[in-house]
């Protein structure tokens, strides 16, 4: 889908129509529509052609999408196609395919972090309820997502969490104690920077600013995405990416240092 965006956003700033770039291309113009709305892939060969035709100069940017027009890789995550919202799949590609993550997790302790029995908690709250085995694929996925940052060589992540997810119970102590002491534990990786805000810090008008920020091949190929009621949303724009990028920055540069966020958590797993 994202390699179909980047199609069109070229088309579109070269000024052509998608039949003027099916004419320059030999080919129908539904084609066209079907390569720049994902439902059709595109040959190395064709991909070239067309951004030559967008006079689109940028070697490593069209290398990068010629990567994705010919990656032919089926992930873990393709077991869960058709069990689970097409939104599933799309962030545990995302996940495969980052250069590093950054997130800032306000209510909940991040996805990638979790526990099993804080996940079941987490999606044991959604309204209407989750039928049982459609809760466990969600566990299991969100289990799986986890090999970005456990495998031989994991995505660098940098996360920020605010003290009312640290503090919020999503079932009971036992729980909450578990969490906080796999959080302690992740901390002592070298790949993962975690930090945290606390309540008291004066003047924090981003405590709503949830964000995950997955980083590209390129920094134009970024990714933000936001979760909403019918699932996450993707965002790409380039303002978009900026704005996301100073946010993530102000907010990391407000929150405690890496020793000071452990020696946080701790003291609140000993309140437990």
């Amino acid at each position: 889908m994202r390699l179909a965006t980047e199609l069109r956003r070229l088309r579109e700033a070269a000024g052509l129509t998608s039949r003027q770039a099916a004419a320059l291309l030999g080919v129908s113009p539904t084609q066209i529509t079907h390569i720049e709305s994902g439902l059709a892939g595109v040959s190395e060969e064709r991909l070239r052609r067309l951004a030559s035709h967008y006079a689109c100069t940028d070697a490593e940017f069209i290398d990068s999408l010629v990567g994705m027009a010919t990656d032919r890789t089926r992930g873990w995550w393709e077991e869960y196609r058709g069990l689970l919202p097409t939104s599933f799949l799309d962030l545990a590609e995302l996940d495969h395919h980052a250069a590093f993550r950054r997130e800032v997790a306000i209510l909940f302790v991040p996805g990638l972090l979790q526990t099993e029995d804080y996940a079941r908690a987490v999606f044991s709250s959604r309204v209407p309820e989750l039928a049982g085995d459609e809760l466990d694929l969600r566990i299991r996925h969100r289990r799986a997502r986890r090999v970005i940052i456990e495998r031989p060589s994991p995505v660098p992540y940098e996360v920020v969490i605010h003290e009312a997810a640290l503090r919020i119970r999503v079932s009971d102590r036992n729980v909450s104690r578990t969490q906080l002491a796999h959080l302690l534990e992740l901390s002592e990786a070298d790949h993962i920077s975690l930090r945290v805000i606390p309540f008291d810090l004066d003047g924090f008008a981003r405590a709503s600013s949830t964000m995950t920020y997955v980083g590209g091949v390129l920094p134009k190929l970024d990714t933000v995405v936001r979760d909403a009621p019918h699932g996450s949303v993707f965002l790409d724009f380039e303002a978009q990416l900026n704005a996301y990028r100073t946010r993530f920055r102000k907010v990391e540069a407000v929150s405690l240092e890496a020793d000071r966020s452990r020696d946080f958590i701790h003291a609140l797993a000993k309140e437990l």
